[in-house]
């Protein structure tokens, strides 16, 4: 983003780019090292120099524009179809315990650490870390991730615009078998409590047909599914043909994100206020609806039974602390992208209680909204709850599509699902987007032909996220699309990037000290509950269910039968890889390219490099010991000094 614009002096002097230093990330004191931790850029410049306007950094117009853009970013299709399942695979209301444990010791404190640092830096997620430039690896490592994010969650809303066209009609196309794409193995008759049992001799059958062969028939929801809209082939190797209404789907939704996001915050932060509160309201009207269906209390009461023997197993815990680094958006950069668009005085602590206890809540009421329609299902098929519930794109492209062709006014609730659906997956794109354009604009911060720049970046980044799309509209589309979701975005790639954010700003920057810059934005020190938190205990949760997921890792596969081959899973942990390895190859880069003992390199690669905007918020002691005397000198000669970020 541009620069904040420089302070004149009293004759009205200008200011000059600020020159970087060759070799290094800041400039220190005499000899190239720094005599004080905290050191910011000072360029003095003679009087009658000519002025080279820089505009200001983009700040939100209200800061409910921030609440609101967080709440559309980290909550999204995570809370809908995958905290539900969880619950009811993990002991129903007792997940709740490690749930909120976790939360308190994990998601809260590092969703608050990425928003502080935003806006206290006022830069995105690369240059915010600029306040440790060793470790700006980690900037680049987020940049990776929310790319590639940026890029498979958006076929999501591929499938998801596609349902929402097809649901404007008398008959929903995967409620009756007959279509093209049907099988001679597609039935509508799944009541599997009045099959004809064959072993027990039962003659008394509604149906005509042994539960044998029943099991054996498919439902035209799947072959919908699988066959109209995948179109899928029969593995990794075989991408067949590109599908031309996918990519239609996928233009239109890569248009409208573009739409949403190039004019920066300004149109964004207005924009989110429909997209993140909308899905509220279909959610509270599918479940003022789910609750009148036959069956959803059975399905409500099996979605909280306790199961207290849980608690024993460890699998519980770790799937509690996934959900939870999921969900909040940890890790990607554009948590701290949006913080840097706050006021610098903006209560950010506050922010993020308030922002973690909507998402969390919203997980657990979209549960009632879930389990309501899949009680329902159960009861209409005769089958146990346990046979309909599942997670992730299986619940809102098999299960939720199938309960709708049971219900009245079938085309009416589909469309409103997958309107729903599309709308709460489509801020958390556009916001995921911009901050990784933010990151990008960042490393950039002079304008290049005004403000041109933005719209042009914003253009490219979009266009080229499409063209590997494009591989994921093919007949093999939905297996790349789950190496994407595995491995480049998943638990272990967020936990990793989580484990270093806590060890940077803890025991590197300095706990107490990121509390007193903390203290200087909002007025007063937060809880030490949070510096603990940074300290021990996050780092610790993060390890130990990194190691969890190592040792228990499991071959990747498509519906449990398709086993992906040994080059698919090493073009998975290249994309995992690919941001993991930013950390420590940034670090050994900068610290083998800079000069003097091992204890300077660090000393100087550590020192912070502040822009000019810290100044203007901080005491008159505290500016005393921040800037250099030569500098203190320069400002009392009447001449103009503008602090500006090297990047």
């Amino acid at each position: 983003m541009p620069a904040a614009p420089a302070e004149t002096g009293p004759e009205g002097g200008g200011c000059s780019d600020a020159p970087e230093t060759e070799g290094t990330d800041l400039v220190g004191g005499k000899d190239g090292v720094p005599d004080e931790k905290a050191v910011t850029t000072p360029l003095v410049v003679p009087l009658g120099s000519v002025k080279i306007p820089i505009p200001e950094r983009e700040t939100w117009t209200r800061q409910m524009d921030f609440i609101m853009s967080c709440v559309g970013f980290a909550v999204g299709l995570g809370n809908v179809w995958r905290f539900p399942y969880l619950c009811y695979k993990n002991g129903g209301g007792v997940f709740l315990i490690p749930y909120l444990l976790i939360v308190f010791v994990g998601g809260i404190p590092v969703f608050f650490l990425e928003i502080a640092l935003g806006q206290f830096m006022k830069q995105g997620g690369i240059a915010a870390w600029n306040i440790a430039p060793l470790f700006k690896g980690l900037g680049f490592s987020s940049m990776v991730i929310v790319f590639f994010c940026n890029t498979y969650y958006i076929m999501i809303l591929v499938w998801g615009l596609y349902y929402l066209v097809h649901s404007f009609t008398n008959t929903l196309p995967w409620a009756t078998c007959g279509h093209p794409w049907n099988s001679p193995e597609c039935t509508e008759v799944f009541r599997l409590d009045q099959c004809r049992n064959s072993s027990l001799g039962n003659a008394t059958s509604v149906f005509n047909i042994s539960c044998e062969a029943l099991e054996k028939k498919r439902s035209p929801v799947i072959e919908f599914w699988e066959n109209k809209v995948l179109q899928i082939s029969g593995g990794l190797s075989e991408p067949g043909d590109l599908n031309w209404q996918m990519i239609l789907c996928l233009l239109v939704t890569w248009v409208i994100v573009y739409f949403c996001i190039w004019k920066g915050v300004k149109s964004t932060g207005k924009i989110v206020y429909f997209t993140a509160l909308f899905p509220y309201v279909i959610l509270i009207v599918l479940l003022v609806h789910g609750i009148t269906l036959p069956g959803a209390m059975d399905g409500i009461v099996y979605y909280l039974k306790p199961d207290w023997s849980k608690l024993a197993e460890a699998q519980v815990w770790i799937d509690a602390g996934t959900q939870i680094f999921f969900s909040y958006a940890i890790g990607l950069g554009a948590l701290t992208a949006l913080g840097s668009y706050n006021r610098f005085n903006n209560n950010c602590y506050r922010d993020a209680y308030i922002l973690a206890a909507i998402n969390s809540s919203t997980s657990f009421f979209a549960g009632f909204v879930v389990f309501s329609v899949l009680g329902f299902m159960a009861s209409e098929q005769g089958v146990d709850i346990s046979k309909v519930a599942e997670s992730g794109p299986g619940l809102a492209f098999i299960a939720y599509p199938k309960a709708v062709t049971l219900m009245p006014f079938a085309p009416v609730w589909a469309a409103l699902f997958f309107f729903m659906l599309l709308v709460l997956g489509l801020d958390s794109q556009f916001v995921g987007v911009e901050g990784f354009i933010t990151g990008v604009l960042d490393l950039f911060p002079h304008p290049i032909n005004g403000f041109v720049r933005r719209e042009i970046i914003a253009a490219l980044c979009c266009f080229v996220c499409f063209v590997i799309d494009l591989s994921m509209v093919t007949e093999g589309g939905m297996y790349v699309f789950q190496l994407f979701d595995y491995y480049s975005a998943s638990g272990i790639t967020l936990l990793w990037q989580a484990f270093w954010e806590c060890v940077v700003i803890a025991w590197v920057y300095g706990a107490d000290r990121f509390m007193d810059d903390i203290a200087r934005m909002i007025g007063y020190r937060p809880s030490p509950y949070m510096k603990w938190c940074w300290s021990v205990f996050t780092p610790l949760v993060c390890v130990g269910i990194f190691l969890f997921h190592v040792v228990n890792y499991k071959p990747l596969t498509y519906n449990s039968t398709y086993v992906y081959p040994w080059w698919g899973e090493a073009i998975g942990w290249g994309l995992a890889l690919s941001s993991m390895l930013c950390i420590p190859l940034t670090i050994a880069f900068k610290l083998l390219r800079s000069k003097g003992s091992l204890r300077e390199r660090w000393q100087h690669l550590t020192t912070p490099v502040w822009g000019h905007h810290h100044l203007e918020y901080l005491t008159p002691e505290a500016e005393t010991k921040l800037l250099p005397p030569d500098t203190l000198i320069a400002v009392s000669s009447e001449k103009t000094t503008l602090f500006e970020t090297v990047i």
